[in-house]
């Protein structure tokens, strides 16, 4: 008998909540990521579409799906999203989830994560508007809002960032494509929401991904303890992975073209220190501080959401911090 993982049981609770289910053709970018892989599993264990899985590391991807290696409703698409699409198939949704949000990349490759964020959108964009496309979500995140004033970011929030600052490339390139949605809307009359995604965390992120969540969780899993390299201090909006592909699928399906909306979980508002903390208690490890000086953080101190937009399409969250860590460390064990 298979054992269903958390991961798995969670897929399936979620499931049952959305509201309907879809058929035809749907595009997932960024597949083999934390948020587009789990899009993946939904739509493939829960819906009767065809899912075309895009990414551009096809050994990753058959790791990482193998359990749909003979699906007929499952297709791979090796691909960077920065190159026009090859392909001829008729597209009915589209998500845009192909994006590099590691803090790393920011510093490492800045042109290639606007190129993605850009390029990507308008490639495509235009092969939706040649192939039938009828809806998009395009997965924007919360850094669009810049540092703030320490208030709740609702969707109509706009606080500064610094645009010649190299780590600017991440929400300057997804405000600029924010407005590239708006813009084809306008011009062309597509039908484009926009998710805009608080910290996000669950089973299966990428060996590249070193954002905070990541590093902890793999430090539980290797059995040792969280080492704090700042107060983490920084207060964030998370959600687990699970909650946040139910909330992109509640707004292709009942979401407005043109309007964005948070995607959070306001019961899992938490400090860096607290993530570190709840992780190591779960694994029964500890939390050790060393500080020193990183100039690769974010100067956001304060970033927590308004869910009220995207609650009055019908979605809740159904995970809290506590377990959805759980599960993902269960899960990854």
């Amino acid at each position: 008998m298979v054992e269903v993982s958390a991961y798995q049981q969670d897929l399936a609770k979620a499931a049952k909540l959305l509201p309907s289910s879809l058929t035809g053709n749907i595009l997932i970018t960024g597949a083999t990521g934390l948020i587009g892989g789990c899009l993946t599993d939904m739509l493939m264990q829960h819906s009767e579409c065809h899912v075309y899985a895009l990414g551009r590391n096809r050994q990753r991807a058959e790791q990482r799906f193998q359990q749909y290696k003979d699906n007929p409703r499952f297709h791979f698409l090796e691909h960077d999203i920065c190159k026009p699409l090859s392909c001829d198939t008729d597209f009915q949704y589209i998500i845009h989830a192909a994006s590099n949000a590691s803090p790393s990349f920011f510093q490492e490759k800045p042109v290639e994560v606007m190129r993605a964020n850009l390029e990507g959108l308008t490639h495509l964009v235009e092969y939706g508007l040649q192939h039938h496309m009828q809806r998009m979500v395009y997965i924007s995140s919360g850094e669009i809002y810049g540092e703030g004033d320490g208030s709740v970011f609702t969707e109509e929030s706009s606080g500064y960032i610094n645009i010649l600052s190299p780590r600017a490339c991440y929400p300057s390139s997804k405000r600029a494509a924010e407005t590239l949605c708006a813009a084809y809307n306008q011009e062309y009359h597509t039908q484009i929401a926009i998710a805009r995604l608080c910290h996000t965390y669950g089973p299966y992120f990428t060996e590249s991904d070193n954002r905070v969540y990541a590093q902890f969780i793999r430090n539980v899993l290797r059995n040792e303890d969280i080492v704090m390299k700042s107060l983490g201090s920084q207060f964030r909006s998370w959600i687990y992975v699970v909650d946040c592909a139910a909330a992109i699928l509640s707004i292709l399906l009942k979401g407005e073209s043109g309007e964005a909306y948070n995607v959070a979980n306001d019961e899992s508002n938490i400090t860096i220190r607290q993530l570190a903390e709840k992780t190591a208690a779960i694994a029964g490890k500890k939390v050790i501080m060393e500080l020193s000086d990183n100039g690769n953080t974010t100067p956001i101190t304060k970033a927590v959401f308004s869910t009220k937009k995207l609650e009055s399409l019908g979605w809740q969250p159904l995970f809290d911090i506590d377990e959805g860590l759980r599960h993902t460390i269960e899960t990854m064990r």
